[in-house]
C-alpha cells in the first residue's frame, strides 16, 4: 500500500508572495497620494505668494499733501465753516503694477455715517472713464457733492491719458462729500478709504482743523 505525502512548502511561498505584492500596492497608492498632496501643497502655497506679490504692487500712495476746500470764502477762519471735498495726487508703490482708477472703490466714514462715493465717469479729466471736461478747473467745477473723480494728471505714459494709472504718473483727485460735507464741521473725524480692484486698501484717516480757510490743509 503506497503512503501519500503531502508537501505545503509551494503554497507557503504562493501565500508570502500575495501578501508581498499586497503590501507593495498599497505602498504605491499610498505614496501617490503623499505625492499628490504634496504636489497640491506647493501649488497652493505658489498661488499665495504671487497673489500676495500682485496685491503688494498694486498698491496706491498718497504723493503730497492733501488739502481741502471748505466754505470759507475769505483768507481768514471761518468758525461755521465745514470741509465740502479734498484734493490729493496718487501714484503707484515702487515697482506697481498698472491700476485701472475707474474701479477703484471709494468710501466715506464718518462718526454713525458711511457712505460709497461715486465714481464720476462723465466730468472727471478728458480719458479718464470716457470724460469730456476740458481742464482741471472745468473738472473741479463739474465734481458735486457726493461724486469723486480725477481733475488732472502729470508724467502721462504713452500717447496721452487714459485710466491707467501706471509707474511714474500722478493722478489729482477729487473727493466730494455727501450732502456738501456737511457734518465735517471742525474737530470732526473722518475717514476715506480708497480700495483699487486689485490690491491692498489705502486708508485716509483725518480730522478736521479747528481753524478753516478757504483751502485747508487737512
Amino acid at each position: 500500500m503506497m503512503k501519500l505525502l503531502k508537501n505545503e512548502d509551494a503554497f507557503t511561498g504562493l501565500e508570502a508572495a500575495i501578501v508581498l505584492i499586497a503590501f507593495i500596492v498599497v505602498a504605491a497608492v499610498f505614496s501617490y497620494v503623499m505625492l499628490g498632496a504634496g504636489f497640491f501643497a506647493t501649488q497652493e502655497a505658489q498661488r499665495t505668494v504671487h497673489t500676495g506679490s500682485q496685491q503688494a504692487s498694486s498698491s496706491l500712495e498718497i504723493i503730497g499733501n492733501i488739502y481741502g476746500k471748505t466754505t470759507a470764502t475769505t483768507e481768514k477762519s471761518t468758525a461755521n465753516a465745514h470741509l465740502q471735498y479734498i484734493l490729493f495726487s496718487v501714484g503707484n508703490t515702487a515697482g506697481g503694477a498698472p491700476i485701472d482708477i475707474t474701479s477703484m472703490v471709494v468710501t466715506f466714514v464718518c462718526g454713525e455715517k458711511a457712505d460709497v462715493i461715486t465714481f464720476d465717469e462723465t466730468n472727471s479729466i478728458t480719458g479718464i472713464g470716457g470724460g469730456t471736461s476740458a481742464d482741471e478747473a472745468t473738472a473741479n467745477t463739474a465734481i458735486t457733492a457726493g461724486k469723486w473723480g480725477v481733475i488732472n494728471t502729470y508724467n502721462d505714459v504713452g500717447a496721452g491719458r487714459n485710466k491707467l494709472l501706471e509707474p511714474g504718473e500722478q493722478f489729482v483727485v477729487k473727493i466730494a462729500f455727501p450732502d456738501d460735507g456737511t457734518v465735517l464741521k471742525p474737530n470732526t473725524r473722518f475717514s476715506v478709504n480708497l480700495q483699487p480692484a486689485i490690491g491692498a486698501a489705502f486708508p485716509i484717516k483725518k480730522t478736521v482743523p479747528s481753524n478753516l480757510y478757504a483751502v485747508t490743509p487737512v
